[in-house]
């Protein structure tokens, strides 16, 4: 058809397959299948069955990569979610020690969890004038204090009943029961963002706030919702970290928050907020997971291998500034 300029429009984006090919999420796929070739090079044990079986540990972060999705493309950021996994396992396995049974304590973990996401949003909306990063590390630092003061001089706490948790780390042939809920999480997001009014209200909120206001959109309503989503994911999270370690101490959680958010950025999504999807964030997630399986395999320090996530990151914001200053140059000639 041809538009009011007499240009003819095409019904259809042309090369389709092409541009997904070279989209950043094509790029991704690479990726991972490069990272797998990379574990199998430096380690003997890198294979299907092992990671399956390692994979657990590092899949409970997986679930708030959904909610901080939805704060990121808002334009806003959470950093106290690491202290409110740390918050909810704690309070969990106390109230599981104190004679509750499992599916109580699953709703305790979640509850707490929700409950903070609520306090975070509350703030957000009614503190404007604070960046919410200033916001989230006061709530980081409560949170947190709130949970070694519960725990007290031992710093620690394990679970004694652990029935309900073995069942929540069973598996399903061989993959892990916490990866279908990773896989079912992802897909109700990705249909929350892509195919709902909130998910396109969300893009256009994080686009201009002020014109999202004046178009109608309750922008202080989704901000709300979406700090408490991501509580309640990071009660998620807390709930089967515990099924993997049956316990907590006062450094659960700690650093989730910058791993969670690398994920999201290193999938694509703009930190300055209407921009990314959530199929390059949970691409970008399993790639990370699968680095660190590799290079704990290969008994690499921890701290290192933040340090290489650390260089992707940075890499990955790079890169799209240095495709549009090519871009820029060869329009120029």
């Amino acid at each position: 058809m041809a538009g009011k300029s007499g240009r003819a429009i095409s019904a259809a984006p042309k090369d389709g397959l092409r541009s997904r090919i070279l989209s950043w999420e094509g790029a991704l796929v690479l990726i991972f299948l490069a990272v797998q070739i990379f574990g199998v090079s430096i380690s003997p044990n890198y294979n299907f069955t092992n990671v399956l079986r390692e994979m657990p540990k590092y899949l409970a972060e997986i679930f708030m990569l959904f909610g901080m999705a939805c704060i990121l493309i808002l334009g806003d950021i959470d950093i106290s979610v690491g202290s409110i996994v740390c918050l909810s396992a704690t309070m969990a396995c106390f109230a599981g020690n104190a004679g509750a049974p499992f599916p109580v304590v699953v709703l305790v973990c979640l509850g707490i969890g929700l409950l903070c996401g609520m306090v975070n949003g509350f703030l957000a909306i009614k503190l404007q004038e604070l960046p919410t990063m200033i916001i989230t590390l006061g709530t980081q630092i409560i949170f947190r204090g709130i949970a070694e003061v519960t725990l007290k001089s031992g710093g620690s706490v394990s679970m004694e009943d652990v029935a309900g948790l073995m069942q929540m780390g069973k598996k399903l042939g061989p993959f892990p029961l916490s990866l279908f809920f990773v896989v079912l999480t992802a897909v109700i997001f990705s249909v929350l963002l892509n195919r709902t009014v909130f998910g396109r209200e969300l893009y256009a909120v994080g686009a201009n706030k002020t014109a999202a206001y004046y178009a109608g959109i309750e922008v202080q309503k989704d901000r709300f919702i979406c700090y408490s989503l991501l509580g309640g994911l990071a009660g998620v999270c807390g709930i089967f970290l515990l099924a993997s370690l049956y316990g907590a101490n006062t450094t659960t959680g700690s650093g989730f928050e910058m791993e969670v958010i690398a994920m999201c950025v290193f999938g694509g999504i703009a930190t300055t907020g209407g921009k990314g999807n959530l199929t390059g964030a949970f691409i970008a997630a399993f790639v990370i997971v699968c680095i660190r399986i590799a290079l704990g395999q290969r008994n690499i320090n921890t701290q290192l291998i933040l340090v290489i996530i650390g260089a992707m990151l940075i890499i990955s914001v790079l890169l799209p500034t240095i495709s549009n200053g090519l871009r820029a140059k060869k329009q120029k000639r």
